[in-house]
């Protein structure tokens, strides 16, 4: 049950990681055979994050 006074909490991490699982399902989907890791890297932003990483 939602708190009465619409105060929301956000969980921005939570957020993210269920917006990239339904990018995940619809590759998954969209694929005739199954994805390889490389695709499931790219579809997730992997290489992305590391290049993030090595900035810091």
């Amino acid at each position: 049950m939602a708190p009465v006074g619409g105060t929301t909490v956000q969980d921005h991490v939570a957020l993210a990681e269920i917006e990239l699982c339904g990018e995940l399902i619809i590759a998954a989907s969209a694929a005739r055979e199954r994805l390889s890791l490389e695709s499931i890297d790219e579809v997730l932003r992997v290489a992305e994050e590391r290049g993030a990483g090595a900035d810091r």
